[in-house]
């Protein structure tokens, strides 16, 4: 099997418009979450999240373009923008047909669908905008990317909740792993700042009235948030023999279901263990060679509790001495973009040799005693890095990247 190296990344999110700001936010442990701008908040219980603070389209697309993009599918275009630049690509016809295109996305363009169902169910109207439907659609984010590059090569998009981006890495570096395509450019993306999705939330009460603390005895729940990140991964020699700088290697990756529960976790954390096993195999890295585990971290009693139990069942005692974070303390949850910016966070801890704390984590939670870097970013060489992810459904997911150097 060929090595897959990350070459390009690109990101927008409530901590930055570009990687480089992303990266920056984190270093400095500062979290993008606040009151929530886009949508009137006066009937709902809560009142945060992690928004892309003052988005407009402009100057990333003229009027008319956006007439036609929902805001998720805008975000994927300008993340994979960056990552193409990133990467240095320089497009041939050869590769726009090889090319592969793999996106992760959970709910879609639910900024139009609710503008939809607003028009017809409160104000009366028996017309909607005429691309309500392709604006809405989940794999508007792959299909603009395509549009925009001229990629004609595979491209679809993957929904499974929160783990609709992890997913869509994992199959694009498993195509390009096994010699489907030579390079693919993959992510997630996310905008669920709408009045029916953010009541949707609502209803469940798990959502934060104030912020998240993942870990941390005083937890109050997850906060939304919304973004993209997006990669160009590369067959390693190929991005080798043409000079681009490798962020990261991709090493293994898995995922597992729980058949248990549509939104419950066992306590156990049974499969995202075999996830991660699994995924460390196929990297051919030992469990005591992991140097960080970039956690799901929701905020949640639930997952907190599981993903330590996880971690701790498959590194053993190695598991108190390895440093692990969740950066939706700062980010907050982007659903089905989630897991692509954490797997930027990922690569980025390994390109700059620095642990991203976990923001608003002052006290932790007994059952919870593992090292969760507290509110300061961590200096420290990172050679293996473990990124795990959860989605409803069941939904368990493990990605290990390494330090993209020649063995």
């Amino acid at each position: 099997m060929r090595r897959v190296a990350i070459t390009g990344l690109g990101a927008i999110c409530a901590l930055g418009r570009t990687a480089a700001e992303f990266a920056d936010s984190v270093r400095q442990g500062r979290p993008g979450i606040g009151p929530i701008q886009s949508c009137d908040m006066s009937p709902f219980r809560f009142q945060n999240g992690a928004e892309v603070h003052g988005y407009t389209h402009q100057p990333y697309f003229d009027d008319r373009r956006a007439d036609f993009i929902d805001r998720f599918a805008q975000f994927a275009v300008i993340a994979a923008r960056e990552a193409v630049e990133n990467a240095a690509i320089e497009w041939t016809p050869a590769l726009r047909e090889s090319a592969a295109i793999v996106t992760g996305s959970c709910v879609g363009g639910q900024s139009t669908e609710d503008i939809g169902f607003h028009e017809v169910y409160k104000l009366g109207h028996n017309r909607v905008h005429p691309l309500t439907i392709p604006k809405t659609m989940a794999n508007a984010g792959a299909s603009h990317i395509s549009m925009e590059f001229g990629i004609t090569g595979p491209s679809f998009t993957i929904s499974t909740a929160c783990s609709s981006a992890g997913h869509a890495i994992g199959q694009a570096y498993w195509m390009v792993r096994s010699g489907v395509t030579d390079l693919a450019l993959t992510g997630g993306s996310e905008a669920p700042f709408s009045f029916g999705i953010l009541k949707a939330w609502e209803s469940m009460r798990v959502v934060s009235p104030d912020t998240c603390r993942p870990f941390s005895r005083d937890r109050r729940g997850m906060i939304l948030g919304e973004g993209s990140a997006m990669f160009v991964l590369e067959e390693y020699e190929r991005a080798k023999a043409r000079g681009a700088h490798i962020y990261a290697e991709i090493a293994g990756y898995a995922t597992r279901s729980n058949a248990f529960h549509m939104t419950g976790l066992r306590p156990d954390g049974l499969e995202m263990a075999e996830a991660i096993r699994t995924a460390l195999d196929e990297a051919q890295v030992n469990p005591d060679q992991i140097d960080y585990v970039n956690a799901h971290g929701s905020g949640t009693k639930q997952n907190d509790r599981h993903e330590t139990a996880a971690v701790k069942r498959i590194l053993g005692d190695h598991a108190y001495r390895t440093p692990m974070s969740s950066i939706k303390s700062m980010v907050g949850h982007s659903l089905g973009a989630i897991g692509s910016i954490e797997i930027a966070a990922s690569a980025l801890a390994i390109e700059n040799n620095l642990v991203p704390p976990t923001a608003n984590l002052h006290e932790a939670d007994p059952e919870c005693d593992l090292d969760y870097v507290p509110l300061v970013a961590r200096e420290k060489p990172l050679s293996a890095v473990l990124t795990v992810g959860s989605g409803f459904g069941g939904f368990q997911s493990a990605m290990v990247l390494t330090r993209g150097v020649t063995p």
